[in-house]
C-alpha cells in the first residue's frame, strides 16, 4: 500500500506545481517540456542503465511507449490550462473520474468482476462530472466546457494504456522504469519540436524560470507514474478496484490541499459534483 500512498502524495504535489506555475506567470509549455526531460533523467538515474541495454524488451512495447508519450504531453498541457482557468478541483475531478473508462476495459480485457455497487458507482460518476463541468460553464461560458470533457476521456484512455502495458509487457520493476523513460522521452521530444518552432517564429520568449519549475515538476511526475505501475503490479486489488481507490484518494487529498493552501472557493454545483464523485468511487471500491 506504500505505492498507493506515494502516488497520491506525488499527484498532489504536481497539482500544486501547476497552480504555482500559473501564479508566477511561467510558460506552461516550456515548463512541461523541461519537466519531461527531467523525468527522463530521473528514470535513467533511478534504473542505473540506458534503455539501449535492454533492446530486446524495447522491440515489443516501444510503439505503446511512443503513444503514451504523445498522450502525456497533450494531457499535461490541457491540465495546466484547466487549472489556470478553473482551478485544481475541476482539473482533478475531470481527470480522476475518468476511472470509468479503465474499469470498463478491465472487465472486458481482464475479466474483472463488477457487482451491483460497482455498477452503481460507475453510473453515479456521470452526474458527478456533469455538475463539475456545469459549474465552469455557468461562470466562464460554454466555450470552456470542452476542456474537462476532453481531459476526462483522454485520462481514462491513458489509464487504460498504463494498465495494458503493465499487464502485457512490464512484469519487472526495471522494465517498468525503462518503459517510462522512453515514454517521457517521446513526450519531451514532441514538446521540444513545438516549442522550437514557437521560439524560432518569435511567438514566445524563453523563460529560464521555466527550467527551475520543470525540475521541481519532473521528479514527482516520473515517480507518480512509476509508483502507480508498481501499485497495479502488486496484485493487491484487481485493476477495476485499484484504479478507483487510487483516484478517490487523489481527488480527496488534492481538493483539501486546494482549499487549505490556495483558498479555492467551491460553488454549490461544484460541491455537489465533488460529493457525488466521492460517493461514486467509494461505491466502486466498496463493491469489491
Amino acid at each position: 500500500m506504500q505505492y498507493l500512498l506515494l502516488t497520491v502524495i506525488l499527484n498532489a504535489l504536481i497539482s500544486a506545481f501547476l497552480k504555482w506555475m500559473d501564479s508566477y506567470k511561467v510558460s506552461a509549455l516550456q515548463t512541461i517540456v523541461c519537466n519531461y526531460w527531467v523525468c527522463v533523467l530521473s528514470g535513467l538515474l533511478f534504473v542505473g542503465k540506458w534503455p539501449a541495454n535492454t533492446t530486446h524488451a524495447l522491440l515489443s512495447w516501444w510503439p505503446w511507449a511512443l503513444l503514451m508519450g504523445a498522450a502525456f504531453i497533450l494531457l499535461f498541457n490541457l491540465m495546466a490550462y484547466i487549472t489556470k482557468v478553473d482551478g485544481i478541483t475541476t482539473t482533478n475531478i475531470a481527470n480522476k473520474l475518468s476511472l470509468i473508462i479503465p474499469v470498463a476495459f478491465s472487465v472486458l480485457l481482464y475479466h474483472d468482476h463488477l457487482g451491483p455497487l460497482n455498477i452503481a458507482g460507475i453510473i453515479l460518476a456521470f452526474p458527478a462530472v456533469y455538475f463539475t463541468v456545469r459549474a465552469q460553464g455557468q461562470q466562464q461560458g460554454m466555450a470552456n466546457v470542452w476542456a474537462p470533457v476532453v481531459l476526462f476521456l483522454g485520462s481514462g484512455l491513458l489509464d487504460t494504456l498504463v494498465k495494458y502495458t503493465q499487464y502485457s509487457f512490464l512484469p519487472a520493476p526495471d522494465a517498468q522504469a525503462i518503459f517510462l523513460v522512453v515514454a517521457f522521452g517521446a513526450a519531451g521530444a514532441i514538446g521540444f519540436i513545438v516549442l522550437f518552432f514557437q521560439l524560432m517564429r518569435g511567438k514566445v520568449k524563453w523563460q529560464w524560470r521555466a527550467l527551475l519549475m520543470g525540475v521541481l515538476l519532473g521528479v514527482p511526475n516520473f515517480f507518480s507514474i512509476y509508483f502507480l505501475v508498481r501499485f497495479l503490479n502488486t496484485g493487491i486489488m484487481q485493476s477495476a478496484v485499484a484504479i478507483p481507490v487510487n483516484n478517490l484518494s487523489i481527488v480527496v487529498f488534492t481538493t483539501l490541499m486546494a482549499i487549505v493552501l490556495f483558498k479555492e472557493k467551491l460553488s454549490p454545483s461544484r460541491i455537489l459534483g465533488l460529493v457525488l464523485s466521492v460517493f461514486a468511487i467509494l461505491l466502486i471500491a466498496l463493491g469489491h
